[in-house]
């Protein structure tokens, strides 16, 4: 329904509040953030920390025995991300927790475990670990 030719009131207000809108939308965080954040500064990241090549060396040599404890074979050391020298560990330590677990239970063959990984990986780094070669 015209009146005199004008359109309809109601239709520009509503074109212009979509306008402002979605230009407004488009510039929010737009310009500069002014005295306000003057003083702040981005928050600072935290440094990363390295795992040491021992602890690593545990973790791994832990897991993958847990794994292999009540297996009747061991898997290929190198599907398992392990160096030569950490495979000989790894079946160190299986050995010694089989014999824990037949022994004293599951729970004492896993307490070993995380005991023999740790002091096995602590006596390969201490005589250079796998730097005597890429089969070490």
């Amino acid at each position: 329904m015209r009146t005199g030719g004008a359109t309809r009131p109601g239709f520009a207000l509503g074109c212009g509040v979509a306008l402002v809108l979605v230009t407004g939308g488009l510039c929010a965080g737009c310009g500069d953030p002014g005295p306000a954040s003057a003083g702040r500064s981005a928050s600072p990241t935290p440094a990363a920390t390295a795992t040491s090549p021992e602890d690593l060396c545990t973790r791994v040599v832990a897991h993958w025995s847990r794994e292999v404890l009540d297996s009747q074979t061991y898997g290929d050391y190198q599907t398992m991300g392990l160096s030569n020298g950490q495979y000989d560990i790894l079946r160190e330590v299986v050995d010694a927790a089989r014999a824990e677990k037949k022994k004293h239970g599951a729970r004492a063959a896993d307490e070993l475990i995380g005991r023999e990984a740790r002091a096995g990986c602590r006596a390969w780094y201490r005589t250079g670990g796998p730097s005597n070669g890429p089969w070490s």
